[in-house]
């Protein structure tokens, strides 16, 4: 994309070898990873949306909550799909076209992901939600956290990009783009999460 701009790092969202989960958020200035309408879909730019079709035409498998499917009306992709669900319900418009992986515990989440990976899913990008970010990140799965800032502050009470009781997880930062004022960075978790 014409306009980038490399702050930190190399730029690159090349995958590392072996297993790895990434997420992928985005939220604006104030800090809201909705807008008005309780969805991401309506604070996305042209930026947002070029990195966001990278990282899923480069991954192995897309891993999105159910409600985060039904709430951006996700359809099937090139890239398959997996749905975390606690009631066992998918969205309509992914019925037989996506597989249903059911949600729960910490114990669960690292059983689920260790399955994705023993079944050649090694590069996973997850596109949330908040909830499920929260859920992975205590669960000590998630390797890396791609996040868009969006040069909008748009108040309310939108969701943060973390929901649900507090977490503590260090990251690092790798790597910082800027086009047209919107921020893209990854960070890495720190190592020393998985002790």
């Amino acid at each position: 994309m014409d306009g980038v701009r490399v702050l930190v790092g190399d730029g690159s969202y090349e995958w590392p070898d072996g297993p790895w989960l990434r997420v992928n958020m985005i939220a604006t200035v104030d800090g809201s990873a909705q807008g008005a309408d309780g969805r991401s879909g309506t604070i996305n730019n042209a930026v947002d949306k070029e990195y966001f079709h990278l990282l899923r035409r480069t991954a192995d498998l897309i891993l999105v909550g159910a409600g985060t499917a039904r709430a951006e009306n996700y359809h099937p992709a090139a890239t398959p799909i997996a749905v975390v669900t606690r009631s066992g319900a998918v969205p309509p418009q992914l019925e037989g076209s996506a597989r249903l992986l059911r949600g729960g515990s910490a114990e669960d989440l690292r059983a689920m992901v260790a399955g994705l990976y023993d079944e050649g899913f090694e590069h996973i990008i997850c596109e949330g939600g908040p909830g499920l970010l929260r859920e992975l990140l205590a669960a000590g799965v998630v390797d890396e956290l791609c996040t868009t800032t969006v040069p909008l502050a748009i108040g309310g009470a939108g969701l943060r990009m973390v929901a649900g009781p507090p977490v503590d997880v260090p990251l690092r930062l790798v790597s910082l783009l800027e086009c047209d004022g919107t921020l893209l960075a990854r960070w890495v978790v720190s190592p020393s999460l998985r002790d």
